[in-house]
């Protein structure tokens, strides 16, 4: 029986501080779904997505009609999974996934530690051309090192009883982990390697990056190629930079 062809997927991480440039000086949404689209990923993991603001609505006219999710997806990636986060009286926000792919379903895991510090964990199942099942994660980590690492063993325990040993798995986002505590707490106990190494990338703030906050994880994928975006046009658009990476999934 013929063996089937290696499957391969580009795909990108980003937190685009709610479609505003650092330190919200400007609206950069459109600049910011452009740019995304010159990147043309297969995946995209989306952290502090705006699903509603009912104050930016009123003020800028040019303000999207539709959720930053679906606008940023609209005409590319056929297949989206939002899961609000922080919710206040005009709106809210959270995490998102952009999928080329089909996504067979999705779960928000509510790991918040702290009640001033709304968190969750999107988990999308989506499938691959050779029908197996992928598992992907967009992550958005506490601030404070102790309720991270409740996080991390909560997606750990999470994945463990889903996903099982060996399965391909990509864990995406803003781990807010500069002491890199990731790699003993999450990649050790899942069997994750970071597609940048040992040492993940420096992607805070874009301009000139010095923290690294931003990871790709991945668990039965080899790394092709693994980049950072950071600097102009980049550093425009959002407060931190963009990671991507070509995947390569063995039959």
């Amino acid at each position: 029986m013929p063996m089937s062809a290696p499957v391969s997927l580009h795909i990108a991480t980003y937190n685009i501080h709610k479609g505003f440039s650092q330190f919200n000086r400007r609206m950069m949404i459109h600049e910011l779904r452009e740019r995304l689209r010159s990147l043309a990923p297969d995946i995209v993991f989306l952290q502090e997505v705006q699903g509603l603001h009912l104050g930016h609505a009123r003020r800028h006219s040019n303000w999207p009609a539709h959720a930053q999710h679906h606008f940023l997806a609209e005409g590319v990636w056929p297949e989206t999974a939002y899961a609000e986060n922080r919710v206040y009286d005009h709106g809210h926000h959270g995490n998102a996934i952009l999928s080329r792919l089909p996504i067979l379903a999705s779960h928000n895991q509510d790991v918040t530690d702290l009640k001033f510090e709304r968190r969750g964990l999107l988990h999308c199942r989506i499938a691959l051309p050779d029908r197996r099942v992928l598992h992907c994660v967009c992550v958005h980590l506490s601030l404070f090192g102790r309720s991270r690492r409740r996080q991390m063993h909560d997606l750990s325990a999470y994945l463990e009883s889903i996903a099982p040993a060996g399965t391909p798995l990509i864990i995406a986002g803003d781990f807010n982990d500069w002491q890199n505590r990731a790699a003993e707490h999450l990649a050790a106990r899942l069997g994750l390697t970071e597609v940048f190494g040992n040492r993940p990338v420096r992607s805070f703030p874009a301009a000139l990056p010095l923290f690294r906050l931003d990871r790709i994880y991945v668990r039965g994928l080899a790394v092709a190629e693994a980049r950072v975006h950071f600097g102009p046009p980049w550093s425009q658009l959002s407060d931190h930079a963009a990671l991507s990476a070509r995947l390569i999934c063995d039959a």
